[in-house]
């Protein structure tokens, strides 16, 4: 979908982004690249359960169907699952069987399912081996969740689902104007760093870039690794904050012709700044053998005091709360300004919608599954997920006067003080070869092997052959 600056779907997404930094778009790409697991051998749909439609129970859910859940062990664990959804979907139905299960690995795990036609009802596809969207999207494997959002909610039925959670949330997980994904989770990007190490050396958050170098120096004379980030599985988190800076430089049309893949989006000047800058933070201030670890192992580091900054979203408070030792006080940093002439100041931060959770169409009981949604979206499914991973949702109701912690009060702090100055990109998950590129170039790029004008040269060009590929769905906004 096309849309001009000032059009409603851009103001929608910059209320989605200002509010509850609930904005990522995820779109179809061309339809068949999960044809070999996506579709059982016949493409038949299992005999599903149906049971009766009532007010209470909206979607026809039978009383005793089992359902399925699948749930990506990350950064928020599944202990909100079983402590907290399902528990409240047995309530409802207490005949019901709930099968859970818990995976670092979802593609390895359900490509299978998904060939054999036996998916399960409600997955989380998120990680490093997660699902491609858009394919099972192309392929129908995933329910269209109309009658979700226009359900009545579980707190007040007299409004519908919809009216619960954030204004735009909708319209992050559409697809050609289709509802099909859930995301739930707010996220905010920055610089990750602890308080009590900057308290106890007198360190002060930089918000120019001599600021922010000479911290660098400060951090590095302690004998500490100024800035890291894990190249083996990680480096998705760099080229995340060279492009958020590529935007505060150059405005929001930076990434917006990145996305549209416009003719030398990637070597415009303020993306060439931004790599050149942040080359030279690998150059000096970063531990070469950092391109080797994956992101734990780094993360692991920073608990230990021997890293300063770490790139990540905040979803890292939670993902290291057993590695994380007493009073090490989590804060995220914006990244600092370039120059004075940056068209954006230097609170802008990325912000968006982490965790999609989908229901398979082909499933036994996708009743039961989008039931198990509407659990989610009430205050007290989406205040149990915040008590145990301490990350806000999408639920309007459900965030307010709660006690964050350090880290996620920091970010939702620096959310607020950007008002209208969010950005988000959308490209990574449109054109998945693009995002390896980016991730393979930024490894090049940070540990030296290359330099901006290479890194920006050798993106642009895998970006004019995806365009030109007429086997690939393209996608505007």
């Amino acid at each position: 979908m096309s849309v001009t600056p000032d059009s409603p779907s851009d103001l929608t997404r910059r209320i989605v982004l200002q509010r509850a930094a609930a904005a990522g778009l995820l779109a179809v790409p061309a339809a068949g690249l999960l044809s070999a697991c996506a579709t059982g051998g016949d493409g038949e749909t299992q005999e599903q359960s149906e049971g009766t439609k009532t007010a209470e129970n909206p979607f026809g859910v039978k009383e005793d169907a089992a359902l399925e859940v699948i749930i990506f062990n990350g950064g928020y664990g599944d202990k909100y699952a079983t402590d907290v959804h399902e528990p409240l979907y047995k309530k409802k139905f207490p005949k019901a069987e709930i099968k859970h299960e818990a995976s670092q690995a979802i593609s390895t795990v359900l490509q299978p399912r998904f060939a054999a036609g036996t998916p399960p009802e409600f997955v989380n596809n998120s990680g490093e081996k997660s699902l491609d969207f858009g394919a099972l999207v192309a392929d129908g494997q995933l329910q269209d969740l109309t009658d979700l959002w226009d359900a009545p909610s579980v707190d007040d039925p007299s409004k519908k689902v919809r009216d619960t959670v954030v204004p735009g949330t909708i319209d992050v997980g559409s697809f050609n104007g289709k509802p099909y994904v859930l995301y739930y989770v707010s996220t905010v990007f920055g610089l990750w760093h602890s308080g009590k190490l900057f308290k106890d050396n007198g360190w002060a958050p930089a918000k120019t870039w001599d600021e922010f170098v000479a911290l660098l120096d400060k951090i590095k004379a302690k004998g500490v690794t100024p800035f890291g980030y894990a190249g083996a599985n990680a480096a998705y988190y760099m080229w995340n904050v060279i492009l958020t800076h590529a935007a505060k430089i150059g405005g929001p049309e930076v990434l917006k012709n990145i996305d549209n893949l416009e003719p030398g989006a990637w070597t415009a000047e303020p993306v060439k700044q931004a790599a050149a800058a942040w080359a030279e933070i690998g150059a000096k201030y970063i531990d070469k053998s950092f391109e080797g670890l994956k992101h734990t192992d780094v993360q692991l580091l920073q608990n230990q005091y021997k890293v300063g900054f770490y790139p990540s979203g905040d979803w890292l408070e939670n993902e290291q709360a057993k590695d994380t030792p007493p009073g090490f006080e989590y804060q995220m940093l914006p990244i600092p300004s370039l120059t004075a002439s940056d068209k954006l100041p230097v609170g802008t931060v990325r912000a968006t919608a982490a965790e999609g959770y989908f229901v398979s169409a082909k499933s036994k009981n996708p009743r039961g599954a989008m039931e198990y949604m509407r659990q989610m979206l009430s205050v007290e499914g989406a205040k149990g997920f915040t008590n145990v991973v301490k990350s806000a949702t999408v639920v309007t109701a459900a965030s307010s006067g709660y006690a964050f912690p350090p880290g996620v009060a920091s970010s939702q702090g620096a959310l607020a003080a950007a008002g209208q100055n969010v950005v988000n990109l959308f490209f990574d998950g449109w054109y998945k070869e693009l995002d390896t590129e980016a991730r393979t170039a930024t490894n090049e790029l940070m540990f030296g092997r290359i330099k901006a004008d290479a890194f920006c040269e050798r993106i642009q060009k895998k970006a004019d052959a995806i365009k030109a590929d007429s086997s690939v769905t393209k996608f505007k906004r």
